[in-house]
């Protein structure tokens, strides 16, 4: 018999991770399961059913919800042993799944049926008995097949008592903390989720069922399906017509201003198709009017066999890989071998059905009228699109995780349109479109068929414009069947403009072919970087493609930059952007509804592939942790217009704050012979610095209250070249022994970029020459002790083989990168408080950056907890070292 834990076992090092390999004993009267919150490379929840003697398993990035109309990404992973419930630590680097694991949650359930044939079928409804997990839920995979590999599942809660609108309570959010500790609940007798609220807030429990039974049926009835045969209002009695041109997406830079005002739909790497219903007159059309019904007998006889009502119905035509998620290529071997028997069309809108025109009904009440035409007519080939929850950059995030191409939003009020509309979003994990292909050049080496795809759009006049060069994305196979379909349309006129391709060996091609191809960003010269071969489309025209560009969701405002503002949030958004406390969107990164941000699409790190609007968002994740360390402190700004690697700007001063909210002048008097300094006031200042191009943020060693006295000193840990890491780890450590026996607390963070900060909090006592002047000396003892390791002159020969420590940040008017500042260095590194424990740890300067910051905010500024009441005076340690104010 089979291992159900071999996965299991050969993705992990038991000698390494305290993960238990095997084990635990099967519950003798009720199911268990456990949730393990796990902060991976993205926080996500482990959610755990026992069953068959094994945990079966899915990764659930959001969590939770207790609202029946959130449908939460759950992916399928490894079977995981019963002893996996018990386990809470740290899973070690370059582990599978390494990071911080704790049981969330954990309890029983009891299945609703057949656990074992729901688990087959894809369907499992059950009723848990949790600390924080109650009632009915469902787990329903994404497709009818019976493999047990990575598939995607939706995590659904069903209607009862304990069902809460997410606006009103999220359990992720209200009780985030290990349950380790608690005894398991008693099956049947767990409290209710507002009674443990109150609990948590220290208020005496209170029933609870009925308000919550009140409010889970008028849930219910505001999103009921319409009554079996019942039009929806704004249905009109119409002829079926002939054509129908489909609703088309736009292609946006960031999440819109009013995420719950969007229904949230897979994005399927497929074709795009339209299905005329007729009687038993079924024809199948692509989005450009070709009609496909002689290449897709086998769906067109799959409606007839459904009896689908006459109409016209929008979906998308795919092919799912072994791991269920839709592959554009095998979608193109289904054509090219003629076996389409494999392909499933995904409907997610009716504009015509039952002799009713439905373009001008909502969405919100065409969608339901669609599925419950399609749940009448069950079928495994013709299925109903899925909606999901009510956060584009989690599910984003989501969609990413298992490879899927990324997330269409659909206004909910939106009508159908027969254009493209800005109501439809296409939300993409990766830069992707289409390309004319203009030439190839030839293989070189080993390679075989061809050696690059030259790529090409049409700019507004129609000029087809040289894109790059694609060679990647290509087998043997491929190779070899490009080159014959190429050799096929080869001609001797360049299709692109004069001199407009490098290279003098290329072969033209007639400009007629289109291929799909995913790339990491446009460069300067406007050709694709890193681009990747997904497929040859065949259901676009070469004509229509242009170069794909990103709308803007957020109104814009300028920054030198003229940008149409976006269409005005709807009401609902616009009251909770002013409400006194920030709303929970704001914790998660994404900014207010009324903040504005231009040209949000621009690259600000090629490395890394960080945009202008996401570094906003990464200031507003990190803002509440920032201001902590900025407060009151004057502060300069390095703007990057041009992002990594372009000119930079080092701003001390900021005379027109007006257009920068939260960014405040400092009182003259602090600097009586210069303009006024700046300050970041709030956490808009942050978003309003960024929206700036402003990446990194310095502050001074001292506060507006007592400016002629700083309250900290800083060393700064520069290695020279030759210097490993390592190195760098033992030179702070020795760095911190010295201080401490001078008597000091010594502070640790990484500094973004190659080295590490010591920071010491003093008491405002002295003046800035003093502790210039010590700071100089206990660098200079470093220095003379150990000659070979660290060097007091800056200069790049000074530090050959050695690190400098510089200690002129201690001078007036010297600036630090404060905490959780981004740097203005590929990768984007931040600079993050840290526990000396955990130097040992890091692998750099740059140990976590702008991508990965979400794996260090648990932590916050906790390491630095005792930092306020650390202050001291320099009297001991200038005694300690034998040193008197005014020796040099």
């Amino acid at each position: 018999m089979p291992d159900p834990l071999k996965l299991y076992k050969a993705k992990r090092d038991f000698q390494i991770t305290a993960e238990p390999e095997e084990g635990g004993e099967a519950s003798k009267d009720a199911l268990t399961f456990v949730i393990q919150k796990h902060w991976a490379t993205r926080l996500h929840y482990d959610f755990r059913l026992e069953l068959d003697g094994v945990m079966k398993s899915w990764a659930v990035p959001k969590g939770p919800s207790y609202d029946t109309h959130d449908r939460r990404m759950a992916v399928h992973v490894e079977d995981h042993p019963i002893s996996y419930s018990d386990f809470e630590g740290t899973i070690p680097p370059h582990q599978y799944g390494a990071g911080k694991v704790i049981i969330w949650d954990k309890g029983t359930w009891e299945p609703v049926g057949d656990p074992r044939q729901g688990y087959k079928k894809g369907e499992i409804k059950f009723e848990m008995h949790g600390h924080k997990m109650h009632g009915r839920w469902v787990l329903v995979r994404l497709r009818g097949h019976d493999d047990d590999k990575q598939e995607p599942w939706l995590l659904i809660k069903e209607t009862d008592e304990y069902a809460k609108p997410a606006s009103e309570f999220s359990v992720v959010d209200e009780f985030p903390d290990s349950v380790k500790d608690l005894p398991m609940p008693e099956r049947g007798a767990a409290a209710k989720v507002a009674e443990l609220k109150a609990e948590r807030d220290g208020a005496v429990a209170k029933p609870a069922r009925k308000s919550a039974a009140k409010t889970a049926t008028k849930t219910a009835t505001a999103t009921a399906k319409p009554k079996r045969g019942a039009m929806p209002e704004g249905a009109v009695k119409a002829d079926l017509p002939e054509t129908l041109t489909p609703e088309l997406a736009t292609l946006v830079d960031g999440p819109p201003a009013d995420p719950e005002n969007y229904i949230y739909e897979i994005k399927f790497d497929g074709y795009r198709m339209l299905a005329r219903v007729e009687g038993k007159d079924v024809r199948l059309i692509t989005r450009n009017g070709n009609d496909w019904t002689d290449k897709l007998g086998p769906l067109q006889q799959e409606i007839r066999r459904m009896k689908l009502p006459d109409g016209w119905y929008d979906g998308e035509i795919v092919v799912h890989d072994e791991n269920g998620k839709p592959n554009f290529n095998l979608l193109q071997l289904a054509f090219d071998g003629s076996n389409t028997a494999k392909i499933v069309y995904f409907v997610f809108d009716a504009p015509y059905c039952k002799g009713y025109d439905l373009r001008d009904v909502r969405l919100d009440a065409r969608r339901p009228f669609l599925q419950q035409v399609l749940e009448d007519r069950p079928s495994e080939v013709v299925r109903f699109s899925a909606e999901f929850g009510t956060d584009p950059a989690q599910l984003v995030d989501a969609a990413c995780q298992i490879g899927l191409e990324g997330v269409i939003g659909k206004r909910r009020d939106s009508r159908y349109v027969t254009r493209r509309s800005p109501e439809w979003i296409k939300l993409k994990c990766g830069l992707r479109q289409e390309f004319v292909i203009g030439g190839y050049t030839d293989p070189q080496g080993s390679r075989t068929g061809i050696g690059s795809l030259l790529l090409g759009y049409h700019d507004k006049d129609g000029v087809l414009r040289y894109a790059g060069n694609c060679g990647s994305g290509f087998n043997g196979a491929s190779l070899r069947h490009m080159r014959e379909v190429l050799e096929e349309i080869e001609t001797d006129k360049n299709p692109f403009p004069p001199r407009a391709v490098p290279g003098r060996t290329n072969h033209w091609v007639k400009p007629v072919l289109v291929a799909e191809v995913s790339f990491s960003e446009w460069t300067a010269t406007d050709s694709v970087r890193h681009p990747v071969f997904q497929g040859l489309r065949k259901d676009k025209p070469a004509k229509s493609v242009v170069r794909e560009l990103p709308k803007h969701m957020q109104p814009a405002e300028a920054d030198g930059d003229a940008t149409p503002a976006a269409k005005p949030a709807r009401k609902t958004a616009a009251k909770r952007a002013a409400a006194k406390t920030p709303a929970p969107a704001a914790v998660e990164g994404t900014l207010p509804a009324t903040f504005k941000v231009t040209h949000g699409e621009r690259v600000v790190d090629a490395e890394s592939g960080v945009t202008k609007v996401e570094m906003v968002r990464y200031y507003a994740l990190v803002g509440e942790l920032m201001m902590e360390h900025l407060k009151g402190r004057p502060v300069s700004l390095v703007r990057a217009p041009e992002g990594v690697g372009g000119e930079l700007f080092f701003q001390k001063h900021v005379v027109d704050t007006a257009k920068m909210p939260g960014v405040a002048q400092m009182d003259q008097a602090l600097d009586p012979d210069h303009p006024r300094m700046t300050q970041i006031a709030t956490v808009e200042g942050l978003l309003s610095s960024a929206q700036w191009n402003v990446v990194e943020i310095h502050s001074q060693n001292a506060t507006a209250k007592h400016y002629d006295t700083p309250d900290r000193m800083v060393f700064d840990l520069d290695p020279g070249e030759g210097i490993d890491w390592p190195q760098v780890q033992e030179a702070a450590q020795i760095m911190r022994v010295f201080l401490e026996e001078l008597g000091l607390k010594p502070f640790l963070k990484t500094s973004g970029g190659k080295g590490l900060h010591v920071v010491v909090p003093l008491k405002p006592k002295l003046d800035w020459d003093t502790v210039k002047d010590f700071s100089r000396a206990i660098v200079n003892h470093l220095s003379k002790t150990l000659p070979d390791r660290f060097s007091a002159k800056s200069g790049a020969k000074n530090r050959v083989g050695r690190i400098f420590i510089d200690y002129l940040r201690n001078g007036r008017g010297a600036t630090t990168v404060a905490a959780w500042s981004a740097r203005v260095r590929p990768g984007l590194g931040i600079s993050v408080p840290v526990r000396w424990e955990e130097l040992p740890k890091l692998k750099s300067g740059s140990h976590w950056t702008v991508k990965t910051v979400h794996t260090r905010l648990d932590e916050g500024n906790a390491p630095w907890a005792d930092y306020d009441k650390s202050a001291t005076t320099l009297t001991k340690a200038m005694k300690a070292l034998g040193y008197k104010p005014g020796d040099k």
